[in-house]
């Protein structure tokens, strides 16, 4: 008898559930906007006034980047698991995923994005990146 994976719950894979990746998360509003400042900055489109600058490193300040967006798709699509949520959450962790592919280096969970303990969405991934990006004290943010 086999486990039943579900990517919103993450029942079935070895990485942590939304609760447990998600618990020191700021609130989704603040963290919301911090991720459209981050964006921002990183597009040239402004300079930082919530957050403070981007790493001195360009590549790690991606990262952070995409890290923190697709946690956040993440969360919002399992308080709202429709489709666009759903959706939004998978093209973020994907792109993510991909990243790290391209800078395995930067990874910090057990499992890389390429590894067969993740689905096809790559959410457990995200969740498993996140808990191991703030037991490290966020480096880089």
């Amino acid at each position: 008898m086999s486990t039943a994976v579900n990517p919103d719950t993450g029942d079935g894979f070895d990485a942590p559930t939304p609760s447990e990746a998600y618990a020191d998360a700021p609130a989704l509003r603040r963290e919301m906007h911090q991720v459209m400042e981050l964006g921002a900055v990183r597009d040239g489109r402004r300079d930082g006034l919530v957050t403070s600058p981007p790493a001195p490193d360009a590549t790690e300040a991606d990262r952070v980047f995409l890290l923190r967006r697709a946690a956040l798709m993440d969360r919002m699509a399992v308080e709202d698991p429709g489709a666009g949520a759903r959706g939004a959450a998978v093209r973020a962790a994907i792109e993510l995923a991909r990243f790290d592919h391209q800078h395995p280096q930067m990874t910090a969970g057990p499992y890389g994005p390429q590894s067969i303990q993740f689905d096809f969405s790559q959410r457990p991934y995200v969740r498993q990146e996140y808990a191991a990006w703030t037991a490290a004290g966020q480096p880089g943010a």
